[in-house]
């Protein structure tokens, strides 16, 4: 008796047990996205509760989806810092990346070919461990000039056409030189200004979270 009771038990373990320990049929653990920025991403000149990471992890919660979202937005971070501290930042082992940089180059005049180089260095490394990416562009700066702010964009311009890459033409769209949408300094989100952009992109980081699940 005791021996086909431990049978059966074996077998229950064999049928309802998947190879990660867990309920074979139950809910799978949430998708973790690393948010790889800049200020922007940071929440500079906000509350912690105002910041984009926390809204955006509250919108995707709101929603009921398993998404986990993970800081990494540093201020001030151009794009050789954010490819210097790369490995760092995927130390959390992400399911999968947003990519928002550039802003920082931009602000400081940096050569736009040197940008590229550096995000398609982080694009390269996401991709090479199958990582999905969102990737959010910037404009430069008009007071740079036209000649400078058509290089720029077309960086993320032909970015954008990688395969594999999820693309968002503009973080601040809908934000950027609207009165009330940014701070006092022209440049960075309100709380409001964050919340347009959680409502903007929320769709796509569960587009980009479906990706990640295969």
């Amino acid at each position: 008796m005791a021996r086909t009771l431990f049978a059966v038990l074996c077998l229950c373990g064999v049928v309802c047990i998947g190879p990660s320990g867990r309920a074979a049929d139950g809910p799978a653990r949430p998708v973790r996205i690393l948010a790889l920025g800049d200020s922007l991403t940071a929440g500079y000149g906000l509350a912690h509760g105002d910041g984009f990471v926390v809204r955006l992890q509250a919108a995707l919660d709101a929603r009921g989806d398993r998404i986990t979202i993970l800081d990494g937005g540093v201020s001030g971070d151009t794009s050789t810092d954010a490819l210097a501290r790369l490995d760092w930042a995927l130390g959390d082992r992400p399911d999968a990346v947003i990519v928002e940089l550039g802003g920082n180059d931009g602000l400081r005049g940096l050569d736009p070919a040197l940008m590229e180089r550096n995000l398609t260095a982080i694009l390269d490394r996401l991709q090479a461990l199958h990582l999905p990416v969102l990737l959010s562009g910037m404009y430069a700066p008009p007071n740079m000039g036209a000649p400078y702010g058509q290089s720029f964009r077309a960086v993320f311009d032909r970015l954008s056409h990688r395969p594999g890459i999820l693309w968002d033409p503009f973080f601040l769209d809908g934000v950027a030189a609207h009165p009330g949408l940014v701070q006092a300094d022209h440049i960075h989100p309100s709380p409001d200004g964050v919340r347009q952009i959680v409502r903007r992109l929320t769709p796509m980081v569960e587009h980009l979270a479906q990706m990640a699940r295969g």
